[in-house]
């Protein structure tokens, strides 16, 4: 039995410096769990594709991917592309076992971690009190 790999799956942007907070999620991560395999892959515009991140981890053994998109929500691209991008690779990878877990923006502690730094907006503004 091998260890389970993670991949953050993200959109993907032209402008390199955009998948820098994705880079340090990962960062955190292999911070908490060192020995956790965990990889960035991205959907259009960046290396790698979720296509050959897969390929790469089959490669070396792996049979449980854990794939964590780092959407905000879902919309087409994880209604629609993802489960069709995941299909074809499990085809191609019988015995592949390849989980999808809900967007990370749609978790509990992401929602209350988002309103709170929403909310202490309030308190960098002079002159306004927060009801926080």
């Amino acid at each position: 039995m091998t260890t389970p790999a993670l991949i953050l799956f993200a959109h993907g942007a032209r402008d390199p410096e955009w998948a820098l907070p994705m880079h340090r999620v990962r960062d955190v991560i292999l911070a908490r769990s060192p020995g956790t395999r965990v990889e960035l892959a991205f959907l259009e515009f960046m290396a790698p594709g979720l296509e050959s991140c897969v390929d790469a981890l089959v490669g070396e053994g792996i049979r449980h991917i854990a794939v964590v998109p780092l959407f905000i929500a879902q919309g087409g691209h994880l209604k629609r592309d993802l489960p069709l991008l995941l299909d074809a690779l499990r085809a191609r990878h019988p015995g592949l076992r390849l989980d999808l877990a809900p967007p990370v923006g749609e978790a509990p502690a992401v929602v209350a971690a988002m309103a709170g730094h929403a909310l202490a907006q309030l308190d960098a503004i002079p002159g306004i009190v927060s009801a926080a």
